[in-house]
C-alpha cells in the first residue's frame, strides 16, 4: 500500500488534545473517518488482555495524545555489538504496516498506533539539546518506534521537520520508510540537513512478509523522485532473511536500486540480518501461522536474540557486499548493524574501529568529517 495512514478506519482523541492545532490539522485531513473522544492519558491505562489478538486490530484505529516522557533519546542499542551511536526522535508509536517480523509486536505494551500531537516540546527538546552541545554532530532518526512517513498524509509533520533541520549545520535528520509517501518533502528547503531512506528487501519477502507497505516499485520510484528535489538517500537491507531462493532475490532488488537511483545521492547503506527476541517469534506465529522463516535454524547471541548462525550470516553479508560494492558510490558508506568486530573483518576485511568507529564513518558521509 504506497500510502498506509489510509488503512486507518478510526482516530482516537484525548480529551486535553482535542484543542491542539495539530490535532485540528489531522482531522481534517482525514475527513470520513471516524473519530471518537476519550479521556486524558486514557492510553497509559490500557492494557490488551489478549495482546496478539489486538495487534492488528490497532493497526486500524490511530490514538492522538500527548508524549508525557521524553521525545529525544539515544537508539536503545546494545553494548555487545558495533552500533551508529544515532539519536531517537520519537514522533509516535506502533505503525499502520504490518511487517511479520517487527520487533514491535514484543516491544510494545499497548497495541495501538499513536501519533503525538504535542509537537511544540519536540522541537523544544532538540533546540536545547543543540545548544547544550554546540560542537557535536547528531544523527537523528523518526524510525525507531515507527514509521517516519506512513502518517506524513495526516500529520504534515514533515513539512516543519525538513525546514527546521535545514537550520542545523552539525546535525542530520533520517526519515527512514516502507512507505512511497514523499509529496510533502517536495519543494522544502532542506540544506541536504535531511535524508530520507528506505528499508528494502527480496521481491518475494515484501510480498509475503510486509503486509500494507510499497511494493519494491513504489518505494524506489518515491526515492527518485526525492533524488530530484535534492535530497541524499539512505538504504537498509534489514531484516536479511534467508528463503530459498534469496540469492537472486536479493541480485534483483539492488539492481533495481542502482536503476532508480543516482549512486551519488546514496549517504549510507546498512546491513543486517534477522535477529529478534525469543518473545517475538511466539507472537508473531500466532499472527501469521503461513510465514516460515522463523524456523531456520538460528543460535542465541549476546543480546539474547536469535541469529542465524555465524557462517550463515557472512555468507549473506558477503553475497550483498559484493553486489553492493561493485555499483556504490565512494562516497557511500556500507556498513553492518549490531554486529561484531569479528564480523566485520570477515565480510570487510577490516573493524569498525580502524576506520575510527561506526559513527564517524556516518559522520564522513554527511558532513565530509569524523
Amino acid at each position: 500500500m504506497k500510502d498506509p495512514s489510509r488503512h486507518i478506519q478510526k482516530i482516537l482523541v484525548e480529551e486535553d488534545c482535542l484543542d491542539h492545532p495539530r490535532t485540528r490539522r489531522i482531522l481534517q485531513a482525514a475527513a470520513g473517518v471516524r473519530q471518537k473522544t476519550v479521556p486524558a492519558g486514557w492510553s497509559l491505562g490500557q492494557r490488551a488482555e489478549d495482546h496478539v489478538g489486538e495487534l492488528s486490530a490497532g493497526k486500524r484505529e490511530l490514538l492522538l495524545c500527548r508524549n508525557r516522557g521524553r521525545f529525544f533519546k539515544p537508539c536503545p542499542a546494545t553494548r555487545e555489538y558495533r552500533c551508529c551511536h544515532y539519536q531517537v526522535l520519537n514522533i509516535g508509536m506502533n505503525c499502520p504496516m504490518d511487517c511479520v517480523y517487527c520487533i514491535l509486536q514484543a516491544y510494545l505494551n499497548n497495541p495501538f498506533l499513536s501519533f503525538f500531537v504535542n509537537t511544540e516540546e519536540l522541537f523544544s527538546e532538540l533546540e536545547e539539546a543543540f545548544t547544550a552541545e554546540p560542537e557535536r554532530l547528531w544523527r537523528i532518526g523518526t524510525g525507531e518506534f515507527t514509521d517516519s512517513l506512513a502518517l506524513d498524509r495526516l500529520t504534515g509533520l514533515s513539512r516543519e521537520l525538513v525546514p527546521f533541520m535545514a537550520g542545523q549545520q552539525r546535525a542530520v535528520l533520517e526519515l527512514k520508510t516502507k512507505s512511497a509517501v514523499v509529496d510533502n518533502l517536495e519543494g522544502l528547503r532542506h540544506n541536504g540537513r535531511t535524508i530520507v531512506s528506505w528499508s528494502l528487501n527480496a521481491t518475494d519477502i515484501l510480498a509475503r512478509e510486509e503486509l500494507r507497505t510499497a511494493t519494491l516499485e513504489e518505494r524506489l520510484e518515491a526515492a527518485g523522485r526525492t533524488a530530484g528535489w535534492g535530497y541524499r538517500l539512505a538504504f537498509h537491507f534489514d531484516p536479511i532473511i534467508l528463503h530459498t531462493g534469496w540469492e537472486e532475490g536479493y541480485r534483483r532488488t539492488v539492481k533495481a536500486l542502482f536503476a532508480a537511483v543516482p549512486a551519488s545521492s546514496i549517504a549510507w547503506i546498512s546491513m543486517g540480518c534477522l535477529r529478534y527476541l525469543p518473545p517475538l517469534k511466539t507472537i508473531a506465529s500466532r499472527r501469521f501461522p503461513n510465514s516460515r522463516f522463523f524456523y531456520e535454524e538460528a543460535v542465541e547471541g549476546l543480546d539474547g536474540k536469535a541469529r542465524y548462525f555465524r557462517a550463515q550470516r557472512v555468507r549473506m553479508y558477503r553475497f550483498l557486499f559484493d553486489l553492493l560494492a561493485s555499483r556504490m558510490d565512494g562516497s557511500t558508506c556500507l556498513y553492518l548493524c549490531m554486529e561484531s568486530d569479528a564480523i566485520w573483518r570477515e565480510v570487510f576485511g577490516f573493524t569498525p574501529e580502524e576506520r575510527g568507529g561506526v559513527p564517524a564513518m556516518l559522520d564522513r558521509s554527511v558532513f565530509g568529517i569524523g
